[in-house]
């Protein structure tokens, strides 16, 4: 396999930059997610290391090679599409073995990586079929096969599971993690996915409006995002932020540090109870919208004045059968001990727990 280095990447249509200056180092080995909103350019940045793009500026180094400027036949590097662009008039085994014939591969050694790269698919029966004749989930398998059978330096994927529906996506997903840790190999994986992102990664790489926002393991992110962006971004349902001045107004937290003026607070460290078990700490709301997601469920609700004007709307993550009913009045509290602080630019405030509470 191979390390992927991008140093100092960008790239322009016409007057549009499409990405900034991007660095990032992928391991030997390491499954690294591009995440990011539809048009942040996480689909040109991997166009780019495969050669389907041309870099504006910057390098970019394969195992050492500087590939900035060779052809994508020259690079060893698979990429898995969207589309499964599979040949339809090909069977299976032929789909598997066109790029290797291609290649003019020997006829045995075409045979020998077909095999194995069945085995490691369980494409093993759909060999003799046509794509045709394939769900889905059998046609994505397809399509990574055929990757796998050239034994790349690196693998790319772009959005290679937005296709199928959520229990294909599911399975999918355990069948990628397998292929990476049978193969071990460097694969570079875009996704619009959340739970992809987070269950497949070694580490997530964040990308808005070209530039990159933080690169860090799932859990990382999760628990210490760089700013309000990686914030909001990272973790379904999104992070509460709340304006700093008007969460201490409400009885929500203690006094803030100086220059925090975002709350951040994840929907577990929002705590729900009885109006009375709260007495005289947190403040008072009333359940919206209740979603329920089996063992578990989402409380979306509404706190503010007594009017109810302009309600401050938060989301609670508690067990299902602790979950109140839409138009219940609760009493809402933060874990402090829990909570994210970010500047009024929307950089993270590192201030240790214990000070958060202090006047």
């Amino acid at each position: 396999m191979a390390t992927v280095s991008l140093q100092h990447v960008g790239k322009d249509h016409g007057e549009a930059r499409i990405l900034g200056d991007v660095s990032l180092d992928v391991k030997d080995g390491e499954l690294l997610v591009l995440v990011g909103p539809s048009g942040c350019g996480k689909s040109t940045l991997l166009r780019c290391i495969a050669g389907l793009e041309t870099l504006t500026r910057g390098a970019v180094i394969l195992d050492g090679k500087d590939v900035t400027r060779a052809e994508p036949r020259d690079r060893d590097i698979a990429m898995v599409f969207q589309s499964y662009a599979l040949y339809p008039h090909l069977t299976v085994r032929e789909n598997l073995a066109f790029g290797l014939k291609m290649r003019k591969t020997p006829r045995a050694e075409i045979a020998k990586r077909v095999d194995e790269a069945a085995a490691i698919l369980g494409l093993e029966a759909l060999l003799e079929r046509r794509p045709g004749q394939l769900s889905g989930g059998q046609r994505q398998r397809v399509a990574m096969g055929r990757a796998v059978v050239r034994r790349p330096k690196a693998f790319l994927f772009d959005e290679p599971l937005s296709n199928l529906d959520a229990a294909l996506r599911g399975q999918m997903r355990v069948e990628l993690m397998r292929l990476h840790q049978r193969l071990g190999a460097t694969m570079i994986y875009v996704t619009h996915d959340q739970v992809e992102a987070m269950t497949l990664a070694d580490r997530i790489a964040v990308l808005q409006a070209g530039r990159l926002e933080q690169v860090g393991a799932p859990d990382e992110l999760y628990q210490a995002p760089a700013n309000l962006f990686v914030a909001r971004f990272i973790g379904t349902p999104e992070m509460n932020v709340l304006d700093g001045a008007r969460a201490v107004e409400l009885g929500l937290c203690g006094n803030l540090p100086q220059g925090a003026a975002h709350v951040g607070a994840r929907a577990e460290a929002v705590r729900l109870g009885r109006p009375q078990s709260f007495a005289g700490e947190g403040a008072s709301g009333v359940v919206e919208v209740v979603e329920h997601l089996g063992w578990e469920a989402l409380v979306h609700v509404g706190v503010g004045d007594a009017a109810g004007s302009h309600p401050l709307r938060l989301v609670a993550r508690v067990e299902a059968a602790d979950a109140p009913r839409p138009g219940e009045r609760v009493r809402v509290t933060l874990d402090e001990t829990r909570l994210h602080l970010f500047a009024d630019g929307g950089a993270r405030l590192d201030v240790p727990p214990a000070r958060r509470a202090q006047p």
